[in-house]
């Protein structure tokens, strides 16, 4: 039984956001491998990063898929206009997601040096484009876009690349960059694994750096993404939690508590996800210059009685998709090794 204080609607958000925050926990570190990749000069190591990420990376995109159906049947109104407004922008994310994974699977078809080099600029190329767009289109989310009296997107795409939108494309790149490093690094061993250790506190200042300049830019031209925290001060604690976990990864690092450092990252991004979903709760799409016109999750959603039918579709294949994605990494776990079957 749902409480009377929670409906149907605020449940779907909730849902549709665990999706897509597990989508960027998982799918973000193979994006963060691909964006280093270029930086391994030897053929065994780029080699062994592919592999790092060769089980699971297809699987991690079952969650995106997952949240695209599940916004699609709970909320058809917000699926129509993101797709029809970022269109170019998903088309753009699509190709590089598809030249990604064959990038993946072709690179090893051939031993000639020119044929392994062009799909490792492909695989990164891929890789950083769609941590960028990501980004951008979240940017865009939190700063509004422009909306008709029917819901429509009223703009144009080059109205989606503005300073902020950017700012967040970049952000996004270096924290899945960050995330990526300490991934590799918990699965790799020997000159491979020291050389990412390097590179992961590379990343975090990266991060960091970009992180303060959102966050001020976030409080200066979008205040309302900060309006629930500064009514809710005790929504704070999640934001220092954000913090401490950051502030963790280094340490853990120079403990060689590998793990320990991935579950912090996780638990930074798990964190900037609740919080940008407190603050759009419970609007779906802003619109900017007309926010009458902004979709919520009231008037965009299905029926309630769409909704209950497909939470009882959601209670069962959700579990079914953590099940998959828990039994996977724990066929998978260990360090990287190469053999005749390896990519």
């Amino acid at each position: 039984m749902i409480p009377d204080w929670l409906d149907l609607n605020t449940v779907w958000f909730v849902l549709i956001g665990a999706l897509f925050t597990g989508y960027a926990m998982l799918d973000g570190f193979d994006l963060g491998v691909g964006a280093l990749h270029l930086f391994t000069k030897k053929d065994e190591h780029r080699r062994i990063l592919l592999n790092a990420i060769g089980p699971v990376w297809d699987g991690n995109e079952v969650w995106l898929v997952t949240g695209g159906g599940a916004l699609f049947a709970a909320f058809p109104n917000v699926y129509a206009t993101v797709f029809s407004g970022f269109y170019f922008v998903f088309v753009l994310l699509l190709v590089a997601l598809i030249f990604r994974a064959v990038a993946i699977e072709f690179r090893s078809k051939q031993p000639m040096r020119w044929w392994r080099q062009m799909w490792d600029v492909g695989f990164a190329c891929g890789s950083v484009l769609s941590s960028f767009l990501i980004g951008v289109a979240m940017g865009n989310i939190a700063w509004g876009i422009p909306l008709d009296a029917r819901g429509e997107f009223a703009g144009t795409f080059f109205d989606l690349l503005h300073p902020y939108s950017i700012l967040l494309g970049v952000t996004t790149v270096a924290l899945f960059a960050m995330h990526g490093a300490i991934y590799a690094a918990m699965k790799t061993e020997g000159e491979l694994h020291e050389q990412l250790r390097g590179w992961i506190n590379k990343t975090i200042i990266c991060f960091v750096i970009c992180y303060a300049i959102t966050t001020m830019a976030t409080l200066l031209y979008v205040p309302h993404m900060a309006a629930r925290v500064r009514a809710n001060p005790w929504l704070f604690s999640i934001a220092l939690v954000n913090m401490l976990a950051i502030a963790n990864i280094p340490r853990e690092v120079t403990h060689r508590r590998d793990g320990r450092a991935f579950l912090s990252s996780c638990v930074a991004m798990l964190a900037l996800m609740t919080l940008f979903g407190l603050e759009m709760y419970p609007h779906l799409i802003l619109s900017n210059p007309n926010p009458e016109h902004s979709l919520t999750i009231y008037n965009a959603a299905s029926s309630q009685k769409t909704l209950g039918i497909m939470l009882l579709i959601a209670a069962i294949g959700v579990p079914l998709v953590i099940a998959y994605t828990v039994s996977i990494y724990w066929i998978f776990r260990g360090k990287v090794k190469l053999d005749r079957m390896s990519y």
